[in-house]
């Protein structure tokens, strides 16, 4: 028994090791967003960091409307952002999880 936790204890440790290197991974995996007319277009990473933002100079000169258009873009690439970071994560976690009969947390 001493060794099976032993064991599980390892396993639990190499997962943990495995997530950090997918999370540092999801830092290069790019994501790009733009709105329907193109005037506006946003690139974030998987681990929802900004990395670049190009506006039309039509959008300068309505300012309600670029703050419009800076909501809708931003949230639609934070949320696939948000959809690949989670589904990277959750394989990662459930690849290193033991199986430990009644514990099916990753269906």
């Amino acid at each position: 028994m001493f060794g099976d936790m032993m064991n599980m204890m390892g396993k639990l440790k190499e997962t943990q090791q495995k997530i950090e290197a997918t999370k540092q991974r999801l830092d290069s995996v790019l994501i790009d967003e733009k709105s329907n007319d193109n005037l506006l277009n946003v690139t974030i990473t998987a681990n929802r960091k900004i990395r670049s933002i190009s506006i039309d100079d039509s959008l300068l000169e309505d300012k309600e409307q670029l703050e419009d258009y800076l909501i809708l873009v931003l949230n639609k690439a934070i949320e696939k952002a948000t959809n690949v970071n989670e589904a990277e994560l959750a394989a990662v976690a459930k690849e290193g999880m033991p199986n430990i009969p009644g514990m099916d947390l990753f269906k």
